[in-house]
């Protein structure tokens, strides 16, 4: 498993990525307190944290099918959103594998008939899967094409 100390080396990693599965990509970076999303309470100008750090977070968009969004934070986390679904609190370290389970076909949708219910489920490493609620009226026709 890849280590990301920072926003600029997680980012580098999903340049690789894209170029890996053909996809264009494009990203936006926020640097500083005043502009991070989580640090709404930063003062006006107010760029370093606490600590004197420099909070970094970036918006990464894939092109291609599933549409693919990743929303790294400077706390080490991501929230990833697949064709619409968000995946929040993903460890920046598994924002690769989550991607590479997506992007290799591996990721799938389980339905239950009773009580009728849709989960993403996106397989990680280490025999870990991620699995988010989906609501049956935002099946999309990729996410339907994934059912099981």
């Amino acid at each position: 498993m890849d280590h990301f100390h920072s926003t600029e080396a997680a980012v580098a990693a999903l340049r690789d990525l894209a170029s890996e599965y053909a996809r264009e990509i494009e990203v936006t970076h926020d640097i500083g307190a005043d502009q991070t999303s989580r640090r709404t309470s930063a003062g006006f100008g107010v760029t370093t944290d606490p600590d004197g750090s420099l909070p970094h977070e970036a918006f990464i968009e894939f092109g291609g099918l599933p549409r693919v969004t990743v929303h790294l934070y400077p706390e080490d986390d991501a929230l990833i959103t697949v064709d619409g679904i968000n995946c929040p609190d993903i460890a920046r370290d598994d924002v690769p594998a989550f991607l590479r389970s997506v992007f290799n076909g591996r990721a799938y949708v389980k339905s239950r008939r009773f009580p009728p219910s849709c989960s993403l489920i996106v397989p990680l490493p280490g025999d870990r899967t991620h699995k988010e609620w989906i609501s049956m009226i935002s099946l999309t026709p990729w996410l339907n094409s994934r059912m099981q």
